[in-house]
Order: C-alpha cells, then structure tokens, then sequence
C-alpha cells in the first residue's frame, strides 16, 4: 500500500447489514469498485462492502463501495 492511497477495508457482515439498514439501500446501490483493483485488502470477495477512509481538510471522509467481480 502507498502511503497516499487511502485505507480499505472490508466491513464484517454485521457492519455491513447495519450500514444498508442505516442508509436503507441495496448492496446494488452502492457505488462499485472491481475485484482486481490494486487497492483493495487481499481478503476482498466479491459482494463484500469496502470502507475506504481518506484524508480531508480537517477531517476523515469515508466512502462505502461494493466488490464486483
């Protein structure tokens, strides 16, 4: 991982039940990132839901996309 790439991780099923019920969308729904892209954790799979934590100005942003093969 470079250093200026920002932080991926896979949420645990119950994390990401609670997100979609919280946001009340599908998995569908969510922005997607593919399967091969370089930055996700090795442990990714397909339909998993990635957290990914950047930087901004004075705080963290966090963006939510799901694996797709």
């Amino acid at each position: 991982m470079h250093v200026l790439q920002p932080k991926h991780y896979v949420l645990k099923p119950e994390e990401a039940k609670k997100l979609l019920k919280e946001l009340n969308i599908s998995p569908l729904q969510l922005p997607k990132i593919k399967k091969d892209d370089p930055a996700l954790p090795k442990e990714a799979k397909v339909g998993d839901i990635i957290k990914i934590e950047r930087k901004g100005e004075n705080q963290k942003v966090i963006f939510y996309r799901v694996v797709v093969p």
